[in-house]
């Protein structure tokens, strides 16, 4: 079997990027909806059963294990579909959001916390759920462990900033100019005088690591530390296929890597470039005839 990737557009490719370089031997499928993107301004519904339909496509494809490299569909569409629409012993489907909020805990000084996201993301609440989720376990597990030391020494303070031009921005290609400097600074500006408190800063959106260095060159010297999502997740899949030997067995081990597109394929790996450094050759595919 195949892992399988998932993203409504292109910020899924610097999730895959970063699994690729942690675990290179293992084959797998990228899906880009990048037809119907993006899917931030979409409702609930709708990007249920886009993501539904991706997921059953990557099955179909020989995929068991898929990764939903999107925060939105993480967001507004992962919990249902592992609740009511796929048979575990068959198919395990996973997201992107609970392995970045993990490591949070263990990196802020003071718990306050700041989420850059898309409009779709910061909506939903997702990351302000499975934080406050992931600090009631820590709570638990300290007070288990030494009931002297009842919970952590900070409250919460969780602050999301809605950064709906940076997605059009670097898709332009434009994340490396001059220009993009203002776009920056406007939601790191409206951030941190909401809460010039944060320390500790989550890229919510599979896109933003391209804008990673300008980001950290606007917060030099600001003892802020800056979460980007690549790497956790690849770890966290490593973890996870240690930990199901059953899964792990099954993968099929060739380093390949097919990559699909609702899109024109030309344009996908035209486009594509910009957010991984390799050449692409993409596969056009349909997703909406499938049953919902």
């Amino acid at each position: 079997m195949k892992i399988g990737v998932f993203d409504s557009g292109y910020g899924g490719l610097t999730i895959l990027s970063k699994i690729r370089e942690r675990l290179p031997g293992y084959d797998y499928i990228y899906l880009g909806d990048n037809a119907r993107a993006p899917y931030g301004t979409r409702s609930f519904q709708v990007i249920y059963e886009y993501t539904l339909q991706a997921v059953r496509y990557l099955q179909a494809q020989g995929c068991r294990l898929i990764i939903l490299a999107c925060n939105t569909a993480s967001a507004k569409a992962l919990r249902t579909i592992q609740q009511h629409d796929i048979d575990p012993d068959r198919l395990r489907v996973l997201g992107v959001i609970r392995p970045t909020v993990e490591v949070v805990p263990s990196l802020t000084r003071n718990g306050h916390i700041g989420i850059l996201a898309t409009p779709g993301t910061v909506s939903s609440e997702s990351y302000v759920i499975e934080l406050q989720h992931q600090m009631a376990a820590m709570n638990e597990k300290i007070s288990t462990v030494n009931c002297q030391l009842s919970t952590i020494n900070y409250q919460l303070s969780i602050t999301q900033q809605s950064c709906p031009l940076w997605v059009p921005l670097i898709e332009a290609g434009e994340h490396d100019s001059d220009g993009a400097d203002w776009f920056v600074k406007k939601y790191l500006d409206e951030l941190l005088r909401r809460d010039p408190l944060i320390d500790t800063l989550v890229l919510g959106c599979t896109h933003y690591p391209l804008l990673l260095p300008k980001i950290k060159e606007y917060l030099q010297g600001k003892p802020i530390t800056v979460i980007s999502q690549g790497e956790l997740v690849a770890n966290s899949l490593a973890d996870y296929l240690n930990r199901h030997p059953e899964i792990e067995r099954d993968c099929s081990k060739g380093g390949t890597c097919r990559y699909l597109t609702t899109e024109a394929a030309d344009r996908f790996s035209d486009s594509a470039r910009i957010f991984i450094n390799q050449p692409v050759t993409a596969e056009h595919v349909s997703l909406e005839h499938l049953e919902k």
